[in-house]
C-alpha cells in the first residue's frame, strides 16, 4: 500500500452535523460550498489560488450577492472535495490506492492545473500514480476496482486504461521474478539445504506457477474483467491453458452452484451476461486449451439461462474438438423444456457426430499423406469416445421416454472400429430391454442385431446365454460362437502337445544314431525303460489316439455345446435345436475339431464349465 502526504499546516476540518468547518484562529469563513447534503464553510482566497473553476463560481456568486456555491455531480463526493480543500489550505493530505482516483477526478473537476499554480494537485497525483500505483500489482487492482463508481471521469482521464495495461503487462512476466500477489501474497520460498558433504544450496520449495494471477483479478466486475482478459490475450505472451484456467476460476467464483439460483429472475440476466462474456473470451483455438469438463459445464449453464444460439454453437464446436476427454457424468446435460427425456440425447449425438466427422477427416488426410493403411492414427481418442458413448447409452437406457430410434441413432453414431469389445454395449442394450418391456419381437431383434456377439468376453457371453430378455436368435448366436471359441482353444492346445511329441521322437532317434553298434539293441530299449512314466503315457497317447481321436473329440465338443444350452436355462425349443445340432456329424463346428487329443478336449470342457 502506497501513501502520499501533501502540505504541513496543523489546521483541521471539523465535522458539524451535515457541515464541515475549517478551524483557524486567524481567518473567518466567507464562502459556503455545498456538495449534496454536506456544506463546507471555507475561505475564498486559499481556494481561488488553486482552482480555476472555483474562481469562476465565486465571481458569479459575488455578482448574485451570494456566498454559497453549489457543486452539482461532483466526482468522489464530499470526501474527495475535502482532500482538494485541504490541499488548497496547505494541510496534510494522505493519498492511497482507495482514494487516489476520486481525488484525481475531483481535482480535474476543480481545474487544479499547473496554469493556476505550479505543483498543483493534478500534477502531484499524476506523479503518485505513475511512480507508485501503476508499478504495483496489488495497487493497480485496487485502483481499477475504484474506477467503476467514478465513470465517466476515470475513463476520460485514462485511469482505467492505464490500470488495465499495467495489470496485463505484469501477468506476462516471468513467474520466477514474481514476488507479490494480491490475494495470496505467494512468494518463492527459499531455504538452505544441508547436503551430505556439508555444502548449503538454496532450494525453491514452492515456485510461483504460471497462473499465479488468475485468482487475484476474480474480484473485478465482469465488464472490467473482460477488458483485462482482452488486454492479456492481446499481449500474445500468455499460454492458452492459463487463460482457460483464469476463465474457469472466474466462472466458479461468480456463477451460482444451484439451478434455482441460476434461473432466478433476480440474477438470470446477470448470469446470462456473465456466461456469454466468458464464452467469447475462450481462447482462439475454440477452447482446446480449456478442459472438456469445464466446457460442458458452461454448456449446461448456457442451456439453463437461455444463452444465445451463437454462444451455444461456439461451445458445441469447442467441445467436439476434445470429446474424448469427457466423462459420462459430463454428458448428462438436462434436456430443454421442449423435450420429454431427462437428458438431452440429441445434443450429445450432435457432439459425437461432429467429433467423428473431424476424426475421419483428420485420419483420411494423414493416411493419404503417408500412403499407409495404419489405423493407429488417432485410434486412442476414437476408442475413448466409443467407450464414452456406450456408458452414456447405459445411463439414458433407464429413461422410459427415450425412443428406440433415438437410442439406435446414438448407438450407430460410433463406428464399429471404435468398439473392439461389446460388453458395455451389451449392458446398455440389456438395461434398455429391461426398462422398455413393451418392445415388439421385431424391435428387440433389430436392437440386439446391432451387437456383435463375437466381440463379447467370456463373462458377458455366459450372462447373455442365461438372459431371458434377449431374443432366441441372439442366444443361439452367442452359444454358437462360444463353441467356436472353445474349439479354437482346444486346437491351440493340441498343436502345442503335437510339437512336444515330435520333439520327444526326434530325441529318441538322435540317441539311436549316436550309440555304438554293439549297443544298438540294448541301449535304446534301456533308454525307453528308464524314461519317466509321464513320457510313456505321452507316447501311448500319440500312438493310439490317432485312430480314436476323430471319433471321440467331436462328441465331446458337442457335449460342451449341449452343456452351454443347459447352463443357459433357455426355453425347451432352444434345447431341442441344440440336440438336433449335436446329433449332426456334418456340422461346421464338428468338422473344425476333428483329430484333437482326448485329454485336451476334456480339460477344455472342464475349464469352460467351471467358469459358467
Amino acid at each position: 500500500m502506497k501513501f502520499m502526504k501533501l502540505g504541513s499546516k496543523p489546521d483541521t476540518f471539523q465535522d458539524q452535523g451535515k457541515g464541515v468547518r475549517y478551524v483557524s484562529s486567524e481567518l473567518a469563513t466567507d464562502v459556503t460550498v455545498v456538495i449534496g447534503e454536506v456544506k463546507f464553510y471555507l475561505h475564498k482566497f486559499p481556494l481561488l489560488s488553486k482552482s480555476n473553476r472555483l474562481q469562476r463560481l465565486v465571481s458569479k456568486a459575488n455578482e448574485e450577492d451570494s456566498d454559497e456555491i453549489q457543486l452539482v455531480d461532483f466526482p468522489g463526493g464530499p470526501k474527495a472535495f475535502e482532500i482538494c480543500a485541504k490541499f488548497c489550505y496547505g494541510m496534510t493530505v494522505t493519498l492511497n490506492p482507495y482514494n487516489v482516483v476520486a481525488a484525481r477526478c475531483a481535482a480535474e473537476y476543480l481545474e487544479m492545473t499547473e496554469d493556476v499554480d505550479r505543483g498543483n494537485l493534478i500534477f502531484k497525483i499524476e506523479v503518485f500514480l505513475n511512480s507508485s500505483v501503476f508499478r504495483s500489482w496489488k495497487d493497480s487492482i485496487i485502483v481499477l476496482q475504484t474506477t467503476k463508481s467514478l465513470l465517466p471521469w476515470s475513463e476520460d482521464l485514462k485511469v482505467v486504461g492505464r490500470c488495465i495495461d499495467s495489470i496485463a503487462s505484469k501477468t506476462s512476466m516471468d513467474p520466477s521474478t514474481i514476488a507479490w500477489s494480491y490475494t495470496y501474497n505467494r512468494k518463492v520460498a527459499v531455504l538452505d539445504k544441508i547436503t551430505e558433504v556439508g555444502i548449503k544450496f538454496p532450494v525453491n520449495l514452492e515456485s510461483v506457477p504460471k497462473d499465479w494471477w488468475v485468482e487475484d483479478i476474480c474480484e473485478l466486475e465482469i465488464d472490467i474483467y473482460k477488458r483485462v482478459m482482452i488486454a492479456v490475450k492481446s499481449k500474445g505472451r500468455m499460454d492458452g491453458s492459463v487463460i482457460g484456467e483464469a476463465l474457469r476460476t472466474y466462472a466458479m467464483r461468480w456463477l451460482p452452484d444451484t439451478i434455482e439460483a441460476l434461473v432466478s429472475e433476480v440474477h438470470s440476466r446477470r448470469n446470462k451476461s456473465l456466461l456469454e462474456t466468458i464464452i467469447c473470451l475462450l481462447p482462439s483455438d475454440k477452447g482446446v486449451t480449456c478442459s472438456c469438463s469445464f466446457l460442458l459445464k458452461l454448456l449446461k449453464v448456457a442451456i439453463l439461462v437461455g444463452a444465445d444460439d451463437s454462444s451455444r454453437e461456439d461451445l458445441i464446436r469447442s467441445i467436439s474438438l476434445k470429446l474424448d476427454e469427457a466423462s459420462v457424468n459430463d454428458l448428462l446435460i438436462p434436456s430443454r423444456s421442449t423435450q420429454t427425456t431427462v437428458y438431452d440425447v440429441e445434443l450429445v449425438k450432435c457432439l459425437v457426430d461432429q467429433f467423428m466427422a473431424r476424426e475421419r477427416s483428420s485420419r483420411d488426410k494423414n493416411i493419404s499423406a503417408k500412403k499407409t493403411n495404419d489405423f493407429v492414427l488417432g485410434h486412442g481418442s476414437w476408442l475413448k469416445v466409443g467407450k464414452l458413448v456406450d456408458g452414456y447409452l447405459a445411463e439414458i437406457a433407464r429413461d422410459p421416454n427415450v425412443s428406440l430410434s433415438s437410442f439406435i441413432e446414438l448407438l450407430q453414431s460410433v463406428p464399429d472400429s471404435a468398439r473392439p469389445i461389446h460388453d458395455a454395449l451389451y449392458g446398455a442394450i440389456d438395461i434398455y430391454l429391461q426398462e422398455h418391456s413393451s418392445l415388439t419381437k421385431a424391435e428387440k431383434k433389430h436392437l440386439c442385431g446391432l451387437m456383435d456377439v463375437r466381440k463379447l468376453t467370456m463373462d458377458a457371453s455366459m450372462h447373455a446365454a442365461q438372459n431371458e430378455r434377449l431374443p432366441l436368435r441372439t442366444v443361439v448366436r452367442v452359444l454358437f460362437f462360444e463353441q467356436i471359441r472353445a474349439a479354437a482353444g482346444v486346437q491351440a492346445l493340441n498343436n502345442r502337445n503335437s510339437d512336444a511329441l515330435d520333439s520327444t521322437r526326434k530325441t529318441e532317434e538322435y540317441w539311436q544314431k549316436t550309440l555304438p553298434e554293439k549297443h544298438n539293441v540294448s541301449k535304446p530299449s534301456k533308454v525307453r525303460d528308464e524314461s519317466p512314466q509321464k513320457n510313456m503315457k505321452l507316447v501311448k497317447k500319440g500312438s493310439k489316439n490317432r485312430s480314436s481321436g476323430a471319433q471321440l473329440l467331436p462328441s465331446r465338443s458337442r457335449r460342451i455345446f449341449d452343456k452351454l444350452f443347459v447352463v443357459g436355462k433357455v426355453s425347451g425349443n432352444v434345447e431341442n435345436r441344440s440336440s438336433e445340432t449335436s446329433g449332426s456329424s456334418q456340422s461346421p463346428t464338428s468338422m473344425i475339431i476333428q483329430g484333437e487329443i482326448k485329454s485336451c478336449g476334456s480339460s477344455s470342457r472342464n475349464r469352460r464349465y467351471s467358469i459358467s
